[in-house]
């Protein structure tokens, strides 16, 4: 090793041709990388390892076990996205079950009319034919937001540990 009293310690030629901010000097890192200062550099993408998002990352912070459960004010933006997603779906199908009883009470004449096509009353299409399919395209719509709010909070229900249906034996 060579005795760098009479230069600057960031000089060039003290760490062969490299400056000291150089990422070969700090093991391939570059001196604002989130290794050196403890893995929390500011406005580094990969502080996380890349795998988590804020939202995900708040996730992770919660502890859900000791959370107060409440239906009408979640203590948690988990459970309060969750809920606006059941709330939006809820009111979906209230009133693609019931829009048609209530409007056939309210207005008789249009909706005990019998359609063109099918020879079927507008009442009795969308009560036997509407609501169901609407239950069904509700189910899909719920089932893709729950999705994409689980992914949103970073929650991966194909690692989690299942039991053995048969006492606990792995065969």
């Amino acid at each position: 090793m060579t005795d760098n009293s009479s230069q600057n310690p960031d000089d060039a030629a003290t760490d062969g041709d490299r400056a000291a901010n150089d990422a070969v000097t700090d093991g391939d890192r570059a001196v604002d990388d989130a290794v050196t200062d403890g893995g929390r550099a500011a406005g580094d993408a990969a502080t996380d390892g890349g795998v988590a998002a804020t939202a995900a990352q708040k996730h992770n912070d919660i502890d859900y076990l000791g959370a107060e459960v409440n239906i009408l004010n979640p203590s948690t933006p988990y459970m309060r996205d969750h809920l606006r997603i059941v709330w939006t779906g809820f009111t979906i199908w209230v009133l693609a079950v019931w829009g048609p009883v209530t409007l056939t009470r309210l207005a008789p004449g249009p909706m005990t009319e019998t359609m063109p096509i099918l020879g079927f009353p507008l009442h009795y299409f969308l009560v036997a034919f509407g609501a169901p399919t609407s239950a069904l395209i509700l189910s899909f719509w719920y089932s893709r937001k729950r999705d994409a709010l689980d992914e949103k909070y970073g929650i991966d229900h194909g690692t989690a540990d299942v039991a053995a249906t048969d006492g606990g034996s792995d065969e």
